[in-house]
Parts: C-alpha cells; structure tokens; sequence
C-alpha cells in the first residue's frame, strides 16, 4: 500500500509543478514595448511591417530612333534619353534621432543626383524619432528607387510620398524691408548688418588733398562749359518732418499689405520693419514680389512642412442621396 501511495504521488508531482508554472506565468506582469531609443529598433519594426513593395513605375516605352542615335546606340551602346516629365516629389521620412542621419539621407540623393530644393527636420511627439520633409523635383521611376533606397538604412523607421496625397503644405517667412524707399536700398545695403544708410564720413577712404587754386579754377570753368546748355535741376531738401512723414506713409503700406496675407509686424526699427507670414509656397512667393518695390533688406524661409489630410468618413445615406440626383434635365427648369 506504501509503495501505491508513493507512485501516486509522484505521478501527481509533474501535474502539480506544471501547474504552478502556469500559475506564475499568469501572474507576471506584461512586459513593456522595447524603446526607441536604439538606431535597430528601426529594423524590427520593418521587419514585422513587411509587405512586398508593388513594381516601380513603368518607364515610358522606346521610341523610334533616327540613324544618328541607332548607330550611336550600336557603337556606345548608350540607350534614349526617358521623356518621362519632371515633377515635383514630396518625401516624409521618419527616422531615428541620432547624429549622422541627415548626412546619410542627404548622400544617397546627392549620389542619384537630385537637387533638394527644400529639407526641414524636426522633433515628433516621440523621443527619440524625427521627421525629415525633402522637396524635390524628378521622374516617377527614379524617385520611387531612391525612396526605397532611403528606407533600407538602418535608422530610418518610413518614407512615404506625399505627391498625390491631399495635405496641408506651409511654409515660414521672415523678412526685413526698408521704409525709406527703394532709392535708400543700395545705401543701406552697405551700411552693415543694422542696415542703416551709409553717411559720407563712414566707412570711406580718406579724402585726397584737395588741388590746387589754379586747377580749382580751371576745373569749374571747364564744368560751366559743359553743363551751360543744360538747366540746373533743383536738388528737393527734405526737412526731419517730412522724412518722417514719408516713413510712416510707406510703414502704413507695408502695413496694409501685410494684412492681406495674413502676414504680421514683428520688428520695427528706425528705418526698416521685420515681416512674419506662414502660407503656402506660392503665396509667399507673391508676398515676396509684392515687397520687392519697396527694398528688401533680408528674407529667410523655413522650407515647405507637410501633414496629410485626414478624409472625412460619408455615410450610405449620402452617397444614395447623390447617386438619385443624376444629372439634371435643362427642360425641367424655369425660364431664364
């Protein structure tokens, strides 16, 4: 009977131990998401996330070719250049925060041969991940290859193209404008960072000695012997209020404009104003050519940011409201 009790005990041993096992298991607390904070954490979410890529985009198909380019073709063995259009690419890249990848991203396009023509990095609400928005200009094909090419790197998370997605596009702009007028912009352009205009006695080489009596003489006759026929323009003085007066006519102008683009005043000085404006590319492009009468001093810009937007869900019902319309008959409709 010993013997008995002591096999049960220990077949039912196993069972017991498995079960706590189980039982400790369960009650362990979840483990937290691994961080961000490493330039590999890259390459385990792009291993999990994925999908086989669609093919690129077709290239155009070959034409025919005249016999200078078929026997060039036969002797270099060089294809036709593609006629594919050149276009306008928006790139959104995600990728680690560390030091090195702008200069990585950056080589692979200069290598291809592409020509940023704006590059904005930021900080995201994550730590330790930045965004990078490139704006640059190529072929459907060869900007699709670079963007894989891009997102092979080892610290970048995602690139998307953002070239056919509706998104909310803006730009920043600072830029300094004289309010003396445009005839003072050459004075004030050399008058140094403070942009004030240039006085004869700064900055000037000294003054030669001054001639001689005799050749004073001779060169003031020979002045009046030139110049008699001409009527001596009478040289306008502009007394301290009516400089001042012309100043706050230009700043209201300024002023006015910069309504009309949203643009606000940031900075005013004696004799130039600092504007601030956030808008599309285009519309600071006209802000710019606007301002450009009355003399700009200095202008930066931010490069074009992108978000895309978020599309608004419709109901059935709508789209059976819509589709009962149909198009409208013109018989049905009043006169006039």
């Amino acid at each position: 009977m010993a013997s008995l009790a002591a096999l049960r005990a220990a077949r039912r041993a196993p069972w017991r131990s498995f079960s706590s096992t189980a039982r400790a298991r369960q009650q362990d607390p979840p483990k937290p998401p691994p961080s961000v904070d490493d330039s590999t954490s890259a390459l385990d979410y792009k291993r999990h996330q994925r999908i086989r890529p669609p093919p690129l985009p077709a290239m155009d198909l070959p034409r025919a070719r005249t016999a200078e380019e078929a026997v060039t073709n036969i002797l270099y063995n060089t294809p036709p250049p593609s006629l594919q259009p050149f276009k306008r690419h928006i790139l959104n890249c995600l990728v680690q925060n560390e030091p090195g990848v702008l200069s990585r991203v950056s080589g692979i396009l200069a290598a291809r041969g592409f020509n940023i023509d704006s590059l904005v990095v930021c900080r995201t609400e994550i730590r330790d991940l930045s965004r990078m928005c490139i704006v640059l200009r190529g072929q459907d094909g060869v900007i699709e290859q670079a963007r894989r090419q891009l997102e092979d790197l080892v610290p970048v998370w995602a690139v998307l193209d953002y070239t056919n997605t509706r998104c909310i596009e803006r730009e920043l702009l600072l830029v300094k404008v004289s309010i003396l007028g445009p005839e003072y912009l050459e004075e004030q352009l050399q008058g140094g960072p403070s942009h004030e205009p240039r006085r004869i006695d700064q900055d000037y080489p000294p003054a030669p000695p001054p001639p001689s009596p005799k050749m004073e003489r001779e060169m003031a006759l020979a002045h009046h012997f030139e110049h008699s026929a001409e009527p001596e323009p009478a040289a306008p003085a502009l007394t301290p209020s009516e400089a001042l007066r012309l100043k706050h006519e230009h700043m209201g102008a300024i002023d006015t404009l910069a309504k009309q683009f949203g643009a606000t005043i940031v900075d005013v000085s004696e004799n130039s104003v600092i504007l601030e404006m956030t808008g599309k590319t285009t519309r600071v492009e006209a802000f710019l050519s606007l301002l450009k009468p009355f003399g700009v001093l200095e202008s930066a810009r931010t490069g074009l940011m992108v978000m895309p937007r978020t599309p608004i869900t419709r109901s059935p019902e709508d789209d059976d409201v819509s589709a009962e319309g149909g198009p409208v008959d013109a018989s049905l409709l009043p006169p006039g």
